[in-house]
């Protein structure tokens, strides 16, 4: 079973954790979430599809991220979702730490922060080897066809990651 670590609005742990997906907080809780984009230095950006099974937003492009779990800090979390999601190791990448942006949902108990990173490394389409039960393929687009996604309606957090992709 999948532990998630509960923060308080200052981002910081409360000793409490809860169950992966079990949306049991109470305005003011979080959990903490990860994105990884990966980059090359010609500007390209690895982004994946979401396999048509996903619950949520399935057919849409995407960079990797996701939870992390109880225990993990937010940088260790992020190396390990861009590893399981795309098979490229991007501890020793130039780049890091980005932002962070909140996501609220009152009600919901499924409130989270969301910590951004970029990793800047050359790498080769042959490198990358997706997650299989999480991906349906992956292409390495510039900023203009993540734009053309976006506008389409199909880019995942677009609007909240925008700047990670100038530079």
């Amino acid at each position: 079973m999948e532990l998630w670590d509960i923060y308080d609005k200052d981002k910081k742990r409360t000793g409490r954790t809860m169950k992966r997906n079990d949306w049991c907080l109470q305005d003011g809780e979080y959990h903490l979430t990860v994105l990884g984009v990966v980059a090359r230095s010609d500007k390209k950006f690895l982004i994946t599809k979401r396999v048509m099974t996903k619950s949520w937003a399935p057919g849409w492009w995407e960079v990797s991220g996701g939870a992390a779990q109880a225990g993990e800090d937010s940088m260790d979390a992020v190396i390990r979702e861009v590893k399981e999601e795309t098979g490229l190791d991007v501890s020793n990448w130039d780049g890091g730490y980005m932002f962070t942006y909140k996501r609220e949902n009152p009600g919901e108990g499924d409130n989270y922060f969301v910590d951004v990173y970029r990793f800047v490394g050359d790498f080769d389409e042959k490198d990358v080897h997706p997650q299989e039960e999480e991906t349906d393929g992956f292409m390495l687009a510039d900023v203009s066809e993540i734009e053309s996604f976006a506008k389409q309606g199909i880019f995942l957090h677009y609007d909240s990651i925008k700047q990670v992709f100038q530079w």
